[in-house]
């Protein structure tokens, strides 16, 4: 890994990826052949796609059964505990609709209402994602949606990875279709004969996922353009470097533009963790993919005071954020941007993956100087409640009539009028 001095401002905020403009056509014609042809689109485009030819879009039991004999009593176990943990930390998210009386007989509040149906998108490929499952769709249970629709592309034997397919049955899911790709996206947006179309899109994808995202919303909402993964570790002198290079590792075996990046004002440690990076990524079983990611996003930055690195991990605002040093608990006060905090040695990123609680789907790119991890907020709609008293309007009306009137708005000041109390 490269070693850079760092003695300024630092920003490493890469462009969110809009896609080429063959790309952009290409997920444009997508669209309109599903919005076009339904089904009949979504079978030519998976046969084209993922090389399997479909006779029913929709997961059946017996896929189900088979699923459940690949998965061995204590990984069901494990998944099943993992379950119960983030479903424990997104309860204490929930929140109440609210009224409050005024004085003069005015109630204001606001209803909380959760949406009807949503999408998840599980995306394919190189590994499965049992517990992408589980982040989606249990705060939309939490929520109280009724409609969960999970898509994911098939593999070559026509059906979905085990892993996806018991996480999904443990949550009682019942929709759950094998399509993927642009082709999914425009499904869950439109609607086919089979998939009825939902009100919000979860998960993230491959770049031709991503515009497909971005050309349906509108249609409906999405949670964000995900990008590459990323990991920062803030560390001192006292951290141990096999356990930085192993956690920076873990993020950059995801994908070839995962970053994975040193903050430290200890040159000794910098030296320590790039050693031990090459050392550990010889026995990866995915070399190829951590080493493309460490070459070309790994780094190590050292400054000469820690509270210098805790101002570059603030301008780099990163997904997950690990904060290895003598006292974790004094830096977190200082952290402002960042999507995950992960405390001390024992904290390590993949714990927050997987099984203790709070939800790994996070903001990238920088994204986290604005943004937030998902939560059950993003599975409900807020309307406010306004029911005005006589009284009230007696006494504001002439106000409000004036406001209005100040913006050139005659029909909403004499709305206000008709009332016979101004």
């Amino acid at each position: 890994m490269k070693i850079e001095r760092v003695t300024g401002r630092l920003s490493l905020r890469r462009t969110i990826e809009t896609g080429t403009e063959e790309q952009r056509r290409a997920v444009q014609n997508i669209i309109h052949d599903v919005r076009t042809h339904g089904d009949t689109a979504l079978k030519m485009y998976t046969e084209k796609f993922d090389q399997v030819t479909l006779d029913s879009l929709l997961v059946s039991e017996s896929e189900i059964e088979a699923a459940y004999k690949e998965i061995s009593e204590d990984m069901l176990a494990i998944l099943r505990e993992a379950a119960a943990n983030i479903r424990d930390y997104h309860e204490r998210q929930k929140r109440e609709s609210w009224m409050t009386t005024k004085e003069d007989g005015t109630i204001l509040g606001q209803k909380i209402t959760p949406l009807d149906a949503v999408g998840l998108y599980v995306p394919g490929g190189t590994a499965a994602y049992p517990s992408s499952v589980l982040m989606n769709v249990i705060p939309a249970q939490v929520a109280g949606v009724k409609r969960i629709v999970i898509v994911s592309p098939p593999n070559k034997q026509g059906t979905l990875p085990a892993g996806v397919l018991v996480a999904a049955h443990e949550l009682g899911v019942k929709e759950i279709y094998k399509v993927g790709g642009a082709q999914a996206i425009a499904a869950l947006a439109y609607g086919t004969e089979t998939i009825q179309p939902v009100d919000k899109i979860f998960g993230p994808g491959n770049i031709y996922v991503a515009l497909a995202k971005r050309e349906v919303f509108g249609q409906v909402a999405i949670d964000m353009i995900a990008g590459p993964s990323e990991i920062v570790v803030l560390a001192d002198e006292t951290a141990k470097a096999n356990e930085i290079a192993a956690d920076l590792l873990s993020q950059a075996e995801h994908d070839e533009r995962a970053s994975s990046i040193l903050v430290t004002p200890s040159m000794k440690l910098a030296i320590e963790v790039a050693n031990e990076v090459q050392k550990q990524l010889e026995t990866l079983p995915r070399k190829a993919i951590a080493a493309a990611s460490i070459a070309r996003y790994g780094a190590i930055y050292v400054t000469d005071t820690l509270e210098e690195a805790i101002a570059v991990v603030n301008e780099l605002a990163p997904e997950h954020l690990e904060i290895i040093t003598a006292e974790p608990m004094l830096v977190l006060g200082q952290i402002r941007h960042a999507g995950a905090i992960f405390l001390g040695r024992f904290s390590s990123e993949p714990v927050g993956d997987y099984f203790a609680g709070p939800n790994h789907v996070l903001p990238t790119n920088g994204t986290a100087r604005f943004s937030s991890g998902l939560s059950v907020d993003e599975f409900v709609k807020k309307s406010s409640i306004i029911f005005y008293s006589e009284q009230a309007l007696k006494e504001n009306g002439k106000k409000i009539a004036a406001f209005a009137r100040a913006e050139g708005l005659e029909a909403h000041a004499r709305a206000i009028e008709a009332r016979g109390t101004v």
